[in-house]
């Protein structure tokens, strides 16, 4: 059974998102919440396999669910749900922790379909959104060369952390010490103007750093 957590103020789009998670996994448990409050109440008394999470709350932002999220159930799949589509909404939701974007304005199939491909390994991202995450980094990025000024050795550490992994493991991997990892990933950070490995992640993709990119 899916454990669902939904966090949303207005019950008529509540009882949508509900409608939706049930067209994508008939067999879910679902938890609502109406608040900030009360969505980091559900989060720190149960675990979840997926949260939908509107960003405008009325008590606060629905970013401090996902940052609860992380810490109290980190094998949750946190996605926003929301009608900000801006570039500073879907940065700050990525660099909370959020794995998926998706907007309330695409119908209800588009948006169960995007819930499936979660089961495939692919991010559930509204495509208005993905296109704005690209021309993001397009323009933020260094514009001639993504790459330049990355040493042979931080290119490792950004394609291993673009796979997922932690630095325990990546230090493993490349037979260092983990602070050097954590050296390396603040370097890259720096260099890259970035700071979260969501970010982390979609430039190593640009690069070719990760399995399947070209």
């Amino acid at each position: 059974m899916t454990a669902i957590l939904i966090v949303e103020d207005v019950s008529e789009t509540r009882k949508w998102l509900c409608e939706i998670a049930c067209a994508a996994f008939p067999d879910c448990r679902i938890t609502e919440a109406a608040t900030m409050r009360a969505g980091l109440r559900a989060a720190a008394e149960a675990d979840y396999d997926l949260a939908l999470i509107d960003l405008g709350l009325p008590d606060g932002s629905g970013l401090e669910v996902l940052r609860s999220l992380r810490l109290v159930c980190p094998r949750a799949v946190p996605i926003v749900t929301t009608v900000m589509g801006d570039d500073a909404s879907i940065v700050a939701a990525l660099s909370a922790g959020a794995q998926g974007y998706l907007l309330k304005e695409n119908p209800a199939e588009l948006l169960t379909r995007q819930l499936l491909q979660l089961a495939e390994g692919l991010p559930a991202i509204s495509p208005s959104v993905a296109r704005r995450i690209m021309e993001h980094f397009r323009l933020t990025g260094p514009a001639a060369d993504p790459d330049e000024g990355l040493t042979a050795r931080e290119r490792d550490v950004l394609g291993l952390i673009g796979r997922g992994l932690r630095n325990s493991d990546v230090a493993a991997d490349l037979g260092v010490a983990e602070s050097t990892v954590a050296s390396h990933i603040k370097a890259i950070y720096r260099k890259l103007g970035i700071s979260s490995r969501a970010e982390a992640s979609w430039h190593a993709t640009r690069m070719g750093l990760t399995p399947g990119s070209a």
